[in-house]
């Protein structure tokens, strides 16, 4: 069997040239890239596809050991009547959002999009038969906010996936292809999504994990990454593998945790200097679930939103929208909620890196050229303690009103000495360097 399979993976390098991975330098319009998307700090993920029917989260078909002839039958009744990618981009516009990652192609393997490659896809197989990723798309480009492609490895429904990884064994797969056939499958989704949708911010891949259990298997990731870069320059590869980021990914994906912690225990990697990025859900669950509406107060979301960016990261915050494809009357309020907070915010978070003071309980620093915002999320008392010791501090005052706000500084620190103790969802303090 390992013969069979190490034959397979050579076979399947041949599909694209070989491309060391010590050899992948950015391109400039990448590096370019990589900035702006720093710059825009905050995404909303979708979770959309036939699995939504279900009302059961994205992974309804392998956790249920679904047969997969039997689910295939979803796509028969799979009508979103609702769905008006004006309306899902104006509402995730309005939260100060400022790009989109959908979901093309999950693990259950049924395609967002129109594929010539597999007629297991929304326009082929439902009576919907219209393009949601290309209506999506081009709302975006239309709005004026960036369109990144989330793109699954692994795929429980055909049998050329194989080896089997450690998920999908229970949906009644009795035959199996060969890897070759599907990776080069993958590549021409790939290519069609690279191709035939405009300008893409990103591939987000997820599932490499799921041959973890194989070893020695090979993804072939550099020449399937260069294959992207090749198509689109620009376009930034991430990948949710939970590791230190590969040759030729432009960006760190964590999943469920800010960089550095890992609470969910699925980012205990160590954080690269690469741009980074958190995703998490704004509810429980990434794909729709019916008896989920444990969603997270504004308070939260933002708090998460200034954490992340004081970590120097992205927030990419998740949404499953309905079967019937409105967007849940709950998300859409949460995200104007946000919304009213970045219309007074957003200077002390767009465009920003982490600050030089890292984050304390008390929350976090963003900074932006010489301007320092303390964002102050949990303190109980009237003064704050910075330990900056290297630069002086030559202004401080309230971000909303330029209140002057009272401070000394000596070789400890500065301690700012404040009005009251804070009570804002954020209290934020503009300190000149």
């Amino acid at each position: 069997m390992k013969k069979r399979v190490l034959s397979l993976l050579l076979t399947a390098s041949l599909a694209f040239p070989a491309l060391s991975q010590k050899e992948y330098v950015p391109v400039p319009e990448n590096v370019q890239a990589r900035k702006e998307f720093q710059d825009n700090k905050f995404g909303i993920f979708l979770h959309y596809g036939i699995y939504s029917m279900l009302a059961d989260g994205e992974w309804a078909m392998h956790n249920k050991n679904l047969n997969y002839k039997e689910y295939a039958k979803l796509a028969g009744g799979f009508y979103p009547s609702k769905f008006n990618a004006a309306e899902w981009v104006a509402a995730i516009k309005a939260s100060g959002a400022k790009y989109i990652c959908f979901t093309t192609r999950h693990h259950d393997g049924f395609s967002m999009f129109d594929s010539k490659y597999t007629d297991y896809n929304i326009v082929k197989a439902t009576p919907f038969k219209r393009d949601i990723v290309k209506e999506l798309a081009d709302e975006c480009h239309k709005q004026g906010i960036k369109i990144h492609f989330y793109y699954s490895h692994i795929d429980w429904y055909r049998d050329d996936y194989y080896p089997l990884g450690r998920t999908g064994h229970g949906t009644g797969r009795t035959t199996h292809g060969e890897w070759k056939t599907y990776y080069q499958f993958m590549n021409n989704q790939l290519t069609e999504l690279l191709t035939n949708y405009g300008p893409v911010g990103a591939i987000w891949f997820d599932g490499w994990w799921d041959q973890d259990q194989n070893p020695g298997f090979d993804w072939q990731l550099p020449e399937q990454y260069a294959m992207i870069h090749k198509l689109q320059p620009a376009c930034l590869v991430g990948n949710n593998h939970h590791q230190t980021p590969f040759p030729g990914e432009d960006i760190q994906i964590f999943e469920r945790d800010l960089p550095g912690e890992n609470n969910a225990g699925l980012s205990g990697q160590e954080v690269s200097p690469l741009p980074l990025e958190t995703c998490e859900t704004m509810n429980g669950m990434w794909g729709y679930k019916i008896t989920d509406q444990d969603y997270k107060s504004t308070k939260t979301l933002i708090h998460y939103l200034v954490k992340a960016a004081g970590m120097n990261a992205n927030l990419l915050m998740n949404i499953g929208p309905q079967p019937n494809g409105e967007l849940p009357a709950i998300s859409v309020e949460r995200l104007k909620e946000m919304g009213e907070w970045m219309k007074i915010y957003s200077e002390t978070i767009y465009g920003t890196r982490g600050g030089i003071v890292p984050p304390h309980d008390w929350g976090v620093t963003t900074q932006k050229g010489n301007k320092l915002y303390a964002h102050i999320l949990n303190l109980q008392d009237k003064g704050l303690f910075l330990p900056i010791t290297d630069q002086k501090i030559k202004k401080a005052v309230m971000f909303t009103d330029k209140t002057p706000v009272k401070f000394t500084q000596d070789k400890q620190g500065v301690v700012l000495k404040l009005a009251e103790v804070p009570t804002d969802i954020d209290y934020v303090i503009e300190l000149d360097l």
